[in-house]
């Protein structure tokens, strides 16, 4: 009744709803990374959060940090080491898909990947996980795995995620990946082990 005569404003923004899967598939290597943070306990040291980039085509992550916040410059120090992990050293950078976390959001975050690394930043759609799904899945599987130990020093939790993603990145197989472990989609032997 309020709608009909004209008693309700409209928003100051526009709703979009989100897609079931993301429209722009990646084709290749490089095309675009994701990442997001998540967090674990560390008895007698409090939190620590994980910032983590994985290759949105092959799975493989890339680069990893355990930082002691979830600030800009977390995202920052992750960013720049995983371009140097990967080479990348031509004007054609990934793009980075995240959520809209406050440090993704910051302007200190967009200056840095717009100004020093040129590369375009992709926010999902707010609460909807969804749309950065290979690494909130990740992220699920690795906290499956890893948080089955007690951890008394930060030490001991590197330690752990450093067996956790070179199993991850190695030896574990990958139904969407037609069954190749992310390594080999990532260094390009995916085609030829499947001829």
């Amino acid at each position: 009744m309020l709608k009909q005569r004209d008693l309700i404003s409209a928003p100051n923004h526009i709703l979009i709803s989100a897609a079931n899967e993301f429209n722009d598939k990646t084709n290749f290597v490089h095309e675009m990374w994701q990442t997001d943070f998540t967090y674990f306990k560390i008895i007698g040291w409090g939190w620590y959060y994980l910032s983590t980039i994985l290759d949105d085509y092959s799975r493989y992550i890339i680069h990893w940090e355990l930082c002691s916040s979830m600030k800009a410059e977390d995202v920052k120090r992750t960013v720049k080491k995983a371009i140097e992990k990967a080479q990348i050293k031509t004007k054609q950078r990934p793009k980075l898909l995240s959520d809209n976390g406050p440090c993704y959001v910051s302007n200190e975050l967009k200056d840095y990947l717009k100004n020093t690394q040129k590369m375009k930043h992709i926010r999902g759609k707010p609460l909807h996980p969804q749309t950065q799904g290979k690494i909130e899945r990740y992220h699920r599987t690795m906290k499956n795995v890893v948080k089955l130990d007690h951890y008394y020093h930060p030490e001991e939790l590197i330690f752990a995620l450093e067996h956790f993603v070179e199993n991850y990145n190695n030896h574990r197989y990958h139904e969407a990946l037609d069954n190749l472990i992310p390594a080999d989609v990532y260094f390009g032997r995916g085609d030829k082990i499947l001829e």
